[in-house]
């Protein structure tokens, strides 16, 4: 992972290799962190920073979920995000604000022991391949089922959560894929270890509804919206696994992942290997940072008219 020059920790600038916790800290033992993904893009005006207040208002929904009262309001946190970028000299670049219980307590439900929040900023490319964005990527469906409800919540981005993502992840990467799929406990389409999933057929989209053990990810959220503006209908709905292998099109979605064309399932080519809708969302998501998509919702914070 590249490094940066400073990482935000509870309310101050710090060395990257000065931000340390004791191993004692809860999150180590039990998970207790929440935490977000964000990128930040170079445009026209300047780095800009993507969804940014969408991205804190869900820390905080999942902070609160686990009993984490972040110490911080979220004009702060937003504000400690732009400085992050700034400080570290970024044009683009990604951004994790992470909260977690500290060294207090051994106990699983203590809470008394304190909260800590760092803001990484720091440069980050394509997450699944240089070639991904472009080319697609193959995938396999996951041995490994994605978290049953009521169990633990799949809708709020906590640390622990991710164990089930490893688990994806790992196999499919054992299989000599690129990343892989898991199913809900019903055996239906839920997401891949750490994104969205949208299948087109007979120019129908469909994505997984929020009740498939999903992350109601930004990224899916700001494409749905996309694919509105250009006159297509997204439908939320339970879907099998058999429409990953009779659909023309499939795609990720997500902060790391952005929007990367899945080319292959389980050895089955997808379609005819075109992504044309794929294409078309991809462009106009891009063209949000070049300035060639309208940001009508106000998606993009720029970075350059703040001041630290």
């Amino acid at each position: 992972m590249p490094k940066a020059d400073y990482i935000w920790m509870d309310g101050e600038m710090r060395r990257w290799e000065d931000c340390t916790v004791h191993v004692m800290s809860h999150a180590l033992h039990y998970g207790s962190s929440v935490f977000e993904g964000i990128r930040a893009y170079d445009t026209p005006d300047g780095p800009a920073i993507f969804r940014l207040e969408d991205h804190i208002r869900r820390l905080y929904q999942s902070a609160r979920m686990y009993r984490i009262e972040i110490p911080f309001d979220p004009d702060t946190v937003c504000q400690a995000c732009v400085d992050a970028v700034r400080v570290n000299k970024l044009t683009a670049g990604y951004l994790r604000p992470l909260a977690f219980r500290g060294a207090g307590s051994v106990g699983v439900t203590a809470r008394d022991m304190p909260i800590h929040l760092i803001i990484a900023a720091f440069p980050w490319g394509t997450y699944l391949g240089p070639e991904a964005l472009e080319k697609g990527v193959d995938v396999a469906v996951s041995s490994w089922n994605r978290l049953a409800p009521n169990t633990v919540p799949p809708g709020m981005k906590a640390g622990g959560n991710y164990l089930s993502s490893m688990l994806i992840g790992y196999e499919a990467k054992d299989r000599g894929v690129a990343e892989g799929i898991g199913l809900g406990r019903d055996g239906l389409l839920s997401e891949g270890s750490g994104e969205n999933l949208f299948l087109i057929e007979d120019g129908v989209i469909r994505t997984p509804p929020g009740a498939a053990s999903i992350l109601k990810g930004i990224t899916r959220d700001t494409v749905i919206k996309l694919l509105a503006d250009m006159g297509h209908e997204v439908i939320e709905q339970p879907l099998p696994r058999e429409a990953l292998y009779t659909a023309d099109e499939v795609f990720f979605t997500g902060t790391a992942a952005e929007i990367t064309p899945i080319k292959r399932v389980d050895h089955i080519d997808v379609g005819t290997g075109d992504f044309p809708v794929t294409r078309a969302v991809q462009e106009a998501f891009f063209g949000l940072f070049t300035g060639k998509t309208a940001d009508p919702h106000g998606w993009l914070h720029h970075v350059k008219g703040d001041t630290a």
